[in-house]
């Protein structure tokens, strides 16, 4: 983790990203109430059960959403997360991220930021559920920015059969720990590909390798699907060269990796 911060990539900070979303439904809560005053009248004259009906729903969506909120925080602090709002959690954060974005800028904080601490939320999430799966159940999915770029050697879909693991950027050290542990690994060129890969392979489980852009919309992309994210690590700037802390990966791979008692045997 030194070595990570060392090359620039902060700590996330997961209370940001708990707070615009908060600040965010309160918004979206207050407008919603002033909609709701504006067309009552004319509501009434269309049936005066209906802006009861009407307040009672969005005031019901409104307590979901919060209650989801604070099943969110409540992982945080290390208390078991409810799946009745896990669900109610991921359209939740679809449909409040971009108030939360422009809240964001109001107070001067970058989307990079919230997307970093959005993606510390959701691995909170996930390790509270303690999922585990079997190594040939996982996918681990990485950008070919983490190749070297002047590598002559085409790696994507298949870099387990094409790396030859010269040493000169990651993928080979992630190529030796698929062999190692087992789990699927894939080099993929964009969000299209990797969705791909997650039909074709159909695993249980996602650890996915890439910058938080990246992260937050595949996360959210492939829910139900359990995916942990892990930032990569730009000392060149975004989309080229990137590294990635190998002890990191493989920490979060194995929170996720049923050990069955044959490999404990051979350990």
């Amino acid at each position: 983790m030194a070595d990570t911060l060392e090359l620039g990539l902060e700590r996330p900070r997961k209370r940001l990203f708990i707070a615009l979303m908060s600040l965010s439904l309160v918004i979206v809560a207050a407008i919603g109430y002033g909609v709701w005053r504006v067309s009552y009248l004319g509501l009434r004259e269309i049936s005066e059960y209906l802006p009861g009906i009407i307040g009672g729903l969005f005031a019901a969506v409104i307590i979901v959403t919060g209650l989801g909120i604070v099943s969110i925080v409540g992982a945080i602090m290390g208390l078991p997360f409810f799946s009745l709002f896990q669900r109610r959690t991921y359209a939740l954060i679809n449909a409040l991220f971009p108030i939360a974005v422009l809240l964001g800028k109001i107070f001067g904080v970058s989307r990079r930021r919230i997307e970093r601490s959005f993606v510390a939320v959701s691995n909170q999430i996930i390790h509270q559920q303690h999922i585990k799966v079997h190594a040939n159940e996982l996918l681990v999915v990485t950008p070919h920015c983490l190749q070297l770029a002047s590598c002559p050697h085409k790696i994507t879909r298949d870099p387990m059969a094409n790396c030859k693991r010269c040493g000169g950027c990651d993928i080979g050290a992630l190529v030796t720990l698929a062999e190692e542990m087992g789990f699927h690994f894939f080099v993929v060129t964009g969000g299209t590909l990797a969705r791909q890969t997650v039909k074709k392979i159909r695993p249980r489980a996602v650890l996915a390798i890439a910058c938080e852009r990246d992260l937050t919309s595949g996360i959210q992309d492939v829910y139900p699907l359990p995916a942990v994210g892990v930032m990569n690590i730009r000392p060149n700037g975004p989309c080229y060269n990137t590294h990635v802390d190998i002890n990191l990966v493989r920490e979060e791979i194995e929170r996720m990796l049923i050990h069955d008692e044959k490999d404990n045997e051979n350990g």
